[in-house]
């Protein structure tokens, strides 16, 4: 979860956050609503009948603490349940209502997602509650998903209507979110392939205290030209694959070599659709820079970089129809089209456990050519420069999108042997 201040007006928090939902598909023109909560006790809260597609910071209404309501719209319809939330739960400081298309899925066969398909998202979404049915813009139906909150929720599916979820400010609510759907994207984009493998709760605790270690901090950092230039391109990569769906703001590495086997690497616990050039860690010598924590994954990035020194540029991520491979014995087969074969050869696929500090994380390193999936956990993308790197994430999630989209229509038919050979002939010789 991201530690960053939010110091952030709270109208420019939410068309911010809705903006984000409405061009990542999570939501409609007129669909979903958010709301904060300042220390005023006034509720802050999406208008209702306004393009989420076009919402301004002028249009977001203040519901006062005494009910007067200030702004140029009406407050939203939902807002009922907002104001139960927060009636519910003190501790609750933002409410995201959305339709995302996955979620509504588990919403209308009145099923709860089961967050340990994927290692972190138990943590990050905690236990999901479910809300039975009541009309849209109710009191009752306000009572009830505040009945929900009062169990200790701050996730619930709300039976044939979609979800609501809450955080401690507009962030945490959000990688909530995002992380949910996510789940419930990789859970429906496995089962088209395969049949989902779930973890247990013993392997998720071996997760989340198997990487506690911190490198010591430097005494002093230089900072070239060249080293910022870097930064630059990570945060641009980091954005880039947030935009397009390849990454979600609670997961995601980035590292970049500078020189030998020294390298920046993105931060922990720092939203990365809100990643700035001073959030980027140095890693050097082994120590790092002073006053930052790097990734809880840097140490294998280190490995990577110290076994393959043409390797220049790591992704550690998770993109949906990768991670349907990787939550299923399904093997991803990338002989799909020719650019597929020839940026990718094959994609490796290792065990969970593989990538924890004390195993035996051979496997990993060495067939990480270009790229190698962690069931349940994250593919791992290789590359000399990180847009090369970025490119081949991109045809690799494409490759697997491919794929899971075919199997409605017949048995994949992959390209030959003879074929690859021709191709290999061409273009790798």
């Amino acid at each position: 979860m991201s530690t960053k201040v939010n110091l952030v007006h709270p109208r420019n928090q939410i068309t911010e956050i809705i903006d984000r939902i409405y061009k990542r598909g999570m939501t409609t023109t007129s669909g979903g609503n958010i709301s904060v909560i300042d220390a005023n006790g006034d509720i802050w809260v999406t208008p209702s009948a306004v393009d989420k597609g076009s919402l301004r910071a002028s249009d977001i209404i203040c519901v006062k603490k005494d009910g007067t309501i200030i702004g140029k719209h009406k407050p939203s319809s939902e807002f009922p349940f907002h104001k139960a939330i927060y009636e519910s739960r003190p501790d609750i400081k933002s409410v995201i209502h959305a339709h995302p298309p996955a979620l509504v899925s588990f919403s209308i066969v009145r099923q709860i997602p089961n967050t340990n398909i994927i290692s972190q998202a138990k943590h990050i979404c905690g236990p999901i509650g479910y809300a039975k049915y009541e009309i849209p813009g109710s009191d009752l139906l306000g009572e009830v998903i505040g009945e929900e909150f009062k169990k200790g929720y701050k996730a619930i599916i709300m039976e044939n209507h979609g979800t609501v979820l809450g955080g401690s400010d507009l962030t945490d609510a959000y990688e909530r979110f995002e992380a949910l759907e996510f789940c419930a994207r990789t859970i429906l984009y496995g089962s088209q392939i395969g049949k989902p493998k779930y973890l247990t709760d013993a392997q998720i605790d071996q997760f989340e205290t198997q990487a506690t270690g911190v490198l010591p901090e430097m005494e002093a950092t230089v900072h070239s030209s060249e080293e910022q230039e870097k930064r630059l391109e990570i945060c641009k990569i980091v954005q880039r694959s947030c935009q397009q769906g390849l990454m979600i703001g609670s997961y995601g590495t980035v590292s970049m070599r500078l020189e030998g086997q020294d390298f920046l690497i993105t931060p922990t616990d720092v939203d990365r659709w809100d990643l700035e050039l001073e959030d980027i860690v140095q890693v050097k010598s082994g120590k790092r820079e002073a006053g930052k924590v790097p990734s809880r994954a840097t140490w294998i990035h280190q490995e990577i970089y110290d076994r393959n020194p043409k390797v220049n540029s790591i992704i550690m991520t998770q993109s949906p129809y990768l991670m349907a491979f990787g939550v299923t014995d399904e093997e991803i087969n990338v002989r799909t089209i020719p650019e597929s074969w020839i940026f990718l050869q094959d994609i490796h696929k290792v065990k969970y456990g593989h990538h924890f500090k004390q195993s035996n994380n051979s496997e990993i390193v060495d067939n990480c050519s270009t790229a190698v999936i962690i069931e349940n956990d994250s593919v791992i993308v290789t590359g000399d420069k990180l847009l090369q790197t970025f490119d081949y994430l991109e045809v690799a999630e494409f490759s697997a999108k491919s794929i899971v989209l075919g199997t409605s229509l017949g048995n994949m038919v992959p390209i030959s042997d003879e074929q690859v050979e021709d191709l290999r002939e061409k273009f790798l010789t």
